[in-house]
């Protein structure tokens, strides 16, 4: 996914005013006086979107890659970090800062459907779906409503639970941000004028809060401003943000960083591509340099770097890749924003689809049985009260699972199980251990994409080198994509330096539970 939740502002301009206008500005910010009130050393964790291990390896060797290198020979690599689900970046943040799946931080997606409101939610995507949503109803969704109303009240975020314990933090360029201080948000004069965003926005984020041109401290960040440099949703504008805290000497206890720029060279040039992670490096080598010394900063800071998904190549024949789901269920009736009682609304999240069957006459499986006819769907899941249902197209036999049973999984998990195992390829052994594959975690993956939110809700997941469409998403035939349970696109590297603690699970569900650990409490 293209971290277009924080871009979505320049789509809105390009659309509504023109390509040329430049973007007003607030004023710097000066840094709040900040105490760090632990005893262990403070924690900076840098999100590279899109990083892969495969890739990332390539580069290191061929010397493309000396930041990288440094942090890999002076500390940790994991391989095979388990991302959330489904595989796009609201919903990886989600389980990243608040330690749960889906069924409990309630983000299902990039775009999803709200029953109690009938309408799509969007946090931005292609210009085509941005306009059939409605341009002011992103907005609001992406800057306001995804960390004030979607996110769950029920869980804390990793800013909200330092500050009950008295630690500062940080967010620069992250997604979600929630925390306990206010901040005021100044949008740009042209997207207000338009009516697409209030003048100012009061939102909640941790002690430091940083967020492109509406929100800065760097003196440095003033030329991010227009839209040809995405008014700082960059590399180097994060790298920026981050120096200036440093040789300020106001870290804090735990700062969130994000590295977006690789994320766009992938899915544009595909899962080998080299030139995100050689970009990526640059900005990692100029945040290292605002220590005295490379070995020094590991001396310093714990210093983390984590990729949130991976990526499939999708085929270029567009005929072949794309799964247009609306061609497949063309029998019915589906969602347009205005349109009273479609029988269907489809959220495409790249690799994977929600299908919301909002006609009680339609029974879900005239759409399953539908949808098992095309082979280049991996499973189709759904549920009811108590039972997760997943069939195959290559299989007659279902699966059917459900938490709580007498089935362990790798992670301690208990399980009901039932069926044909093969569907999710998970293999069953001596004393009911379950073993996952093809599928990492898949289970309490797929479980909390299912119970994420209301509705009568069928899960589409698609195999390696296909792509779902319907009519107004963007696709990546020719490049990369993500968004599905399988493990080309949810197994991630994470370079941990200046510590030998490390998660209990190779899973981002458990970063936030060792983050804590690591800062002083559990």
């Amino acid at each position: 996914m293209k971290r277009k939740i924080v871009i979505v502002l320049i789509i809105f301009i390009v659309i509504c005013i023109g390509p040329v206008l430049a973007i007003s500005i607030s004023p710097i910010k000066e840094v709040e006086e900040i105490t760090i009130n632990s005893t262990k050393k403070p924690i900076i964790l840098i999100i590279v979107d899109s990083l892969m291990s495969e890739p990332l390896q390539k580069a290191v060797k061929e010397g493309k890659a000396p930041a990288f290198a440094f942090l890999i020979n002076n500390g940790h690599l994991n391989e095979e970090m388990i991302s959330s689900y489904p595989t796009m970046s609201v919903t990886i943040d989600s389980t990243l800062l608040t330690g749960t799946y889906p069924d409990q931080h309630k983000v299902p997606g990039l775009i999803w459907f709200k029953e109690d409101e009938y309408r799509m939610i969007s946090y931005g995507s292609g210009i085509s779906e941005i306009w059939n949503n409605g341009v002011r109803n992103v907005a609001l969704d992406s800057v306001v409503h995804f960390n004030k109303n979607h996110l769950s009240k029920e869980v804390q975020t990793i800013h909200e639970e330092l500050a009950h314990r008295q630690l500062s933090s940080a967010s620069i360029n992250g997604l979600l941000y929630r925390g306990s201080f206010e901040h005021q948000l100044k949008v740009p004069k042209l997207v207000s004028m338009a009516n697409l965003l209030p003048k100012e926005i009061e939102i909640n984020g941790p002690t430091l809060f940083s967020l492109g041109t509406l929100s800065k401290y760097s003196p440095e960040n003033n030329r991010y401003k227009f839209i040809w440099n995405r008014m700082g949703v960059n590399n180097k504008f994060t790298q920026n943000e981050l120096k200036y805290l440093i040789e300020q000497n106001k870290l804090p206890s735990f700062t969130l960083v994000y590295l977006p720029d690789a994320d766009a060279s992938v899915h544009l040039h595909g899962p080998e591509d080299l030139k995100g992670i050689e970009k990526t490096d640059q900005a990692l080598q100029n945040i290292l340099n605002s220590f005295s010394s490379w070995e020094e900063s590991i001396q310093e800071v714990t210093l983390i770097v984590l990729g949130d998904s991976g990526q499939s190549l999708v085929n270029k024949d567009k005929e072949t890749s794309l799964i247009d789901l609306n061609n497949s269920l063309k029998s019915y009736t589906f969602w347009k924003r205005k349109k009273k009682n479609a029988q269907l609304a489809i959220a495409i999240n790249e690799r994977m689809a929600y299908i919301y069957v909002n006609d009680p006459n339609v029974e879900l499986s005239e759409i399953v049985n539908t949808l098992k006819e095309d082979e280049r769907i991996g499973f189709i899941a759904w549920k009811d009260e108590h039972t997760n249902y997943v069939v195959s197209p290559l299989s007659d036999e279902g699966l059917t699972f459900s938490p709580y049973g007498t089935y362990v999984d790798d992670y301690e998990q208990s399980w009901r199980i039932a069926g044909n195992e093969a569907v999710l390829d998970l293999k069953v052994t001596t004393g009911r251990r379950i073993q996952y594959r093809d599928y990492p975690d898949a289970l309490a993956r797929l479980h909390g994409a299912l119970h994420s939110h209301e509705g009568r809700v069928i899960i589409v997941d698609a195999k390696p080198a296909y792509e779902f469409i319907e009519a107004h998403s963007y696709d990546h035939a020719g490049g990369g994509a993500h968004g599905s349970l399988h493990k080309v696109d949810s197994i991630v590297p994470i370079i941990i330096t200046g510590t030998n603690e490390f998660p209990e699970f190779n899973r981002l569900v458990d970063v936030k539970k060792w983050l804590l650990q690591l800062l002083g409490g559990s």
